[in-house]
């Protein structure tokens, strides 16, 4: 017989939102006529913008003509994209050939993963988002794995005075599940750490465009040196509502290097024309057209719809006194219960208020005594649940 990969053996017993969707069907089984609302996972629920939603009409209706037709596009995506997202959204601190178009920031995390292989060394915020985690466990990545705890008594970022030396350092901002968004100071602090220990970052900035506060870095290339020693991944899932036509991309500069001296992006490629033939030509002419004067406007707008959510959520939830975190420049919203288990509440939450949210354990050790809140959802569903909360959480 086969053996087992001996990797999956040491992952936890279940990833996170299967697990708590495996709950929330056991309260349906008990309850069938229960009308469950989620601020659980975090999944866009909005209609795509009329400029995407027409370039992918277009681009589809392409491909049924012989004309229109293409089979396999660029490995490394559309050109026409690579470049606007260099110069639209990075302001040309990247090139467009440091870009790969992907189908989304969790697939190039994936990715990465292979690429650097078992034998790395590895830091991750904690909390953060399992697939960091979860990731270099299968990769074989875990030995001496290193959790840099992020809690509101440090400011949410780590004492990287008291890091032992890694090779890859995982970083979210604004973080998943905290909401917290690194200050430039901050990330200067963490540029200057890796440059020091000859480590790479890997950047989530996959909520970069939920920062509305223009003193806050959107990505690491706003760091002097990060070019050297970070990659970037983003998405266009939450941005423009792509959770489920996938669509991100992933930024290796030219300048990063192995320690034998070659390039990372060398390598990089490898994986991408191994493992991937290039993301959808459809969705890319739907990222396109997100990055045009029209799009970037309508996409404003669908970011302040959950931008409002988020606001309804922390005014909810200050009214009972609870502490909460992120909310702004983020749509999460990180709650404390301190001194109860995260799992307790978002059972006592689940089965009483009929709200499923997203309990903080499963997001590292750190996680524990809080609660996640997404506000992705629709107005009526967040206001309701925002009562039912307010009934169920009451003092």
């Amino acid at each position: 017989m086969v053996s087992r990969n001996p990797n999956f053996a040491r992952l936890q017993a279940g990833y996170l939102f299967p697990e708590i969707a495996r709950r929330r069907r056991a309260l349906l089984e008990k309850q069938p006529d229960a009308k469950i609302i989620s601020l659980g996972i975090g999944n866009t629920t909005e209609p795509l913008t009329p400029i995407v939603t027409k370039a992918l009409t277009e681009a589809a209706a392409r491909l049924g003509t012989a004309d229109g037709y293409s089979g396999y596009g660029d490995e490394q995506g559309l050109p026409a994209l690579r470049e606007q997202i260099a110069k639209v959204l990075y302001q040309d601190l990247i090139r467009a050939e440091e870009i790969t178009i992907s189908d989304g920031a969790k697939c190039d995390i994936g990715r990465l993963q292979i690429l650097f292989g078992g034998q790395v060394t590895v830091a991750v915020q904690d909390p953060a988002y399992p697939v960091y985690v979860d990731g270099s466990i299968i990769a074989g990545a875990d030995s001496g794995l290193q959790y840099m705890t992020c809690r509101p008594e440090n400011d949410f970022f780590p004492d990287l005075g008291k890091l032992p030396r890694v090779d890859l350092i995982y970083f979210c901002s604004p973080n998943n599940p905290t909401g917290a968004a690194a200050t430039k100071a901050q990330l200067v602090e963490l540029v200057k750490f890796a440059q020091k220990n000859k480590s790479i970052i890997i950047f989530d900035a996959a909520y970069s465009e939920f920062i509305t506060d223009k003193n806050l870095p959107r990505s690491i290339y706003e760091i002097d040196g990060a070019d050297e020693v970070a990659i970037e991944v983003n998405s266009f899932s939450k941005s423009i509502g792509f959770t489920g036509v996938r669509l991100g991309w992933c930024i290796v500069p030219k300048k990063i290097k192995f320690a034998d001296g070659t390039l990372v992006g060398q390598d990089w490629t490898r994986v991408i024309t191994t493992l991937f033939n290039g993301a959808s030509n459809i969705a890319q002419a739907g990222g396109l057209a997100a990055l045009t004067a029209t799009g970037r406007q309508e996409t404003k707008t669908l970011l302040a719809y959950y931008q409002e959510n988020a606001r309804l959520i922390c005014e909810g939830l200050q009214a009972l006194d609870i502490q909460i975190y992120g909310g702004v420049n983020s749509p999460y919203i990180w709650a404390h219960f301190p001194a109860q288990k995260s799992w307790d509440i978002f059972e006592k939450i689940l089965n009483e208020a009929h709200v499923v949210t997203t309990p903080g354990a499963g997001f590292g050790p750190a996680g524990e005594n809080f609660v996640r809140f997404s506000s992705f959802g629709r107005r009526a569903d967040i206001q309701e649940a925002v009562r039912r909360l307010s009934n169920v959480l009451k003092n």
